[in-house]
C-alpha cells in the first residue's frame, strides 16, 4: 500500500518537499481493532507542529518510516471489534497519511453515511465542526441578540462557528479573513453579515465600521494580537474563546503572545481556552444537531480537494501558506 512519510526530521516549516510517496507493507487487522480503507483524508494546520513535535506533547513521525498522522473518513474491510462490521463507515483521528489504517476500536467512531455527504464527517461534522460547536455552545453559550467577531473566519472552525452562533440567535456576526476571494466566502457561503480583509489598508477602521455597538462574543484563531485587537471592541462582560494560534504554528521557536491584563479586567472580560480533545466524548450529540441543520441548509461547507495521496504534499503546503479555500481534503480513493 502507499502512504506518505517524512524525508527527515523537521526544523523548518514543512513544504511539499519535505515528504515522500512510499510503498508499505499493508497491515493486518489487531485485535480488538479494524483494517479500515481510507476514502477521505483530513489536512489540518496543527499538523506542521505535530510533525515537528510541538503538538500538545505528541511525538514527531519516524522519517521514512511513520505516516503523517490526520483524521480519516474510511470503511472498515475487516474487524475484530465488537460493535464494527465490514462496510461500515468511520471516522478516527489517528487514521494518517495512508491508504489502509489498522485502528484501535477506541479510536474509531461509526458514522452515518446517509445523514451527510462523508466528507463532511473530515470537517463541518469533523475536528473543525466539533471545535467550532464546542466554542459557541459549551463556552461562549451564545444566545440571542449577541455580536460576535471570528477571525481566520474562511477556515472551517471559524467559518463554522460563525453559522452556528446565527443558528443560536446571534444578531450581527463579523468576520475577519485574508483577500476578496475569501471574504466572499465567508459572507456569501457562510452568511456572515460582514468581513474584514486585513490585507488591506485601514482594516482595523473598517473593523470599527463594522461593529457600532461593539463584540459580545469573539472567537480567536490567530494570535494574541488579534484577540487584542477583539477587546478593544468589546463590550462590558464580553467571552472570548481562545482557540488557535495559527499565525506561530510554524515558527522556529514557541510563539509568546501577551494580553493586556489591566484592560482584560476593566472589560470584565472572560476568556475560555478551548482544546477540543475534552468534547470528544460530546461528538455524537454534536453530529446529530449538525446534520439536521446541514440537511435543512443552515449549515454550509466548502472544501478544497485533492485527488489521491501523491497530491496531499502540495495541498498541505497551500494550506500552511493560507491560500487554500475552505477545508482542505485528499479524496484518497473511491467511496
Amino acid at each position: 500500500m502507499q502512504l506518505v512519510t517524512l524525508k527527515a526530521e523537521l526544523a523548518d516549516a514543512p513544504t511539499a518537499d519535505s515528504f515522500d510517496l512510499i510503498d508499505a507493507p499493508t497491515p493486518t487487522c489487531p485485535e480488538g481493532g479494524m483494517l479500515v480503507r481510507t476514502v477521505y483524508l483530513s489536512l489540518d494546520p496543527y499538523i506542521g507542529s505535530r510533525i515537528r513535535g510541538r503538538h500538545m506533547g505528541e511525538g514527531a513521525p519516524r522519517p521514512g518510516h511513520d505516516p503523517i498522522p490526520g483524521a480519516i473518513v474510511g470503511q472498515v474491510l475487516e474487524s475484530k471489534a465488537a460493535g464494527f462490521e465490514k462496510g461500515d463507515w468511520i471516522h478516527s483521528m489517528e487514521g494518517g497519511w495512508q491508504a489502509t489504517c489498522a485502528l484501535d476500536a477506541a479510536h474509531a467512531r461509526k458514522i452515518d453515511a446517509n445523514a451527510a455527504p462523508l466528507s463532511a464527517y473530515t470537517g463541518v461534522l469533523g475536528m473543525p465542526g466539533l471545535t467550532a460547536w464546542a466554542g459557541i455552545t459549551q463556552l461562549a453559550k451564545v444566545r440571542t441578540g449577541d455580536t460576535v467577531l471570528i477571525d481566520a473566519a474562511a477556515g472551517p472552525v471559524g467559518g463554522t462557528a460563525g453559522q452556528i452562533a446565527r443558528i443560536k440567535g446571534a444578531s450581527r456576526i463579523v468576520g475577519i479573513a485574508g483577500g476578496p476571494q475569501k471574504c466572499g466566502m465567508v459572507t456569501e457561503q457562510y452568511g456572515f453579515d460582514a468581513c474584514i480583509d486585513y490585507k488591506q489598508d485601514g482594516w482595523k477602521d473598517a473593523l470599527a465600521d463594522a461593529l457600532p455597538d461593539g463584540l459580545s462574543v469573539f472567537f480567536e484563531n490567530v494570535s494574541g494580537e488579534m484577540a487584542m485587537t477583539a477587546l478593544g471592541h468589546a463590550q462590558l462582560y464580553t467571552r472570548g474563546i481562545l482557540c488557535g494560534l495559527v499565525a506561530g504554528y510554524q515558527n522556529k521557536e514557541r510563539a509568546m503572545h501577551a494580553l493586556d491584563m489591566g484592560f482584560i479586567i476593566g472589560k470584565r472580560a472572560q476568556l475560555f481556552g478551548l482544546v477540543v480533545y475534552d468534547y470528544y466524548d460530546r461528538w455524537d450529540a454534536f453530529t446529530a444537531e449538525a446534520s439536521d441543520w446541514i440537511k435543512s441548509g443552515k449549515l454550509n461547507f466548502v472544501e478544497d480537494r485533492a485527488e489521491g495521496l501523491a497530491n496531499a504534499p502540495a495541498l498541505f503546503e497551500k494550506l500552511l501558506g493560507g491560500k487554500h479555500i475552505g477545508k482542505a481534503i485528499v479524496q484518497v480513493t473511491e467511496e
